[in-house]
């Protein structure tokens, strides 16, 4: 498994330096939230710096993979609007073409996936046609990760439609679809008591494209340093290593951003010897 960082976690820095920060750390897989400052579809120097990341992830061997969860890129006033669940098909739209965009950059610097996410489900909707609408816009974006030999990879999310693994599965039988993979977010499932870990590591291995990891409290939707939550983290490693998992482990520290470097930094010293043990205690 490779030792990766989200540069969300960098949220203060150029976009392009981010990544040579972490880079210069010791990291192997970079994590890239397309953003205001990174890679935006909006920028009009984009061509430019599209060729720019692709040189400097091949110059220093790296990894990557494609995020989408940017909180103010399509809507400069609400959080994460809109998304696949939005009641008006035109805010739809502009999510699926986003996610498009992504397919097609991820394609282009050879990423491992784009990983997404549902939204909050919007009063107006209930469950099923929420489902639905969820539904019907992963039907018209797997065909294009298709075409472009690019896996979507699902992040259940606590406080979003798709929050537990329970209704992430609940998802897959109604698309009935076997190449919609997992973004497994480690804090995620200790925050909703979705343990033992391991368990549900060695459960989903079969479908986990990409891996988010962060220190969490049980019942607190927080992402954390290592060290400041409850999160055992040698069996986690460990079940990692038992599924031979070669993706990278990305650490999502978006909160950390003020102390990007140093956060950084601490979780890469966290982490190396870790893994090179092999989870070992």
């Amino acid at each position: 498994m490779l030792i990766g960082y989200n540069t969300n976690g960098l949220a203060h820095h150029d976009g392009i330096q981010a990544i040579e920060v972490l880079a210069d750390i010791g990291y192997q897989s970079i994590a890239i939230t397309v953003d205001h400052q990174l890679l935006s579809p909006n920028d009009p120097h984009l061509t430019t710096q599209r060729a720019v990341v692709r040189k400097l992830l091949a110059d220093r061997g790296l990894r990557s993979v494609i995020e989408t969860g940017a909180r103010y890129l399509l809507d400069s006033r609400t959080k994460h609007h809109p998304t696949l669940l939005s009641p008006n098909p035109s805010d739809r739209k502009r999510r699926i073409d986003f996610i498009v965009y992504c397919i097609e950059l991820a394609a282009e610097l050879g990423s491992d996936c784009v990983s997404l996410w549902s939204g909050i489900k919007p009063r107006e909707c209930d469950n099923q046609r929420a489902l639905d609408l969820l539904a019907e816009g992963l039907q018209k974006l797997l065909p294009v990760a298709r075409q472009h030999n690019i896996l979507l990879a699902f992040e259940p999310e606590p406080g979003m439609f798709i929050d537990t693994m329970s209704s992430f599965s609940r998802l897959r039988q109604w698309l009935n679809c076997d190449d919609l993979r997992l973004t497994l977010d480690i804090g995620h499932l200790f925050c909703q008591g979705e343990v033992p870990l391991a368990d549900y590591i060695v459960r989903w291995a079969d479908l986990i494209q990409n891996i988010h990891l962060e220190d969490m409290k049980a019942g607190v939707h927080e992402h954390l340093m290592f060290g400041e939550g409850d999160i055992r983290f040698p069996p986690v490693i460990r079940s990692l290593k038992e599924i031979h998992f070669s993706g990278g482990v990305h650490v999502e520290l978006s909160r950390h951003s003020h102390d990007g470097p140093n956060a950084a930094r601490r979780a890469f010293e966290f982490l190396k010897p870790l893994i090179e043990n092999g989870g070992s205690d």
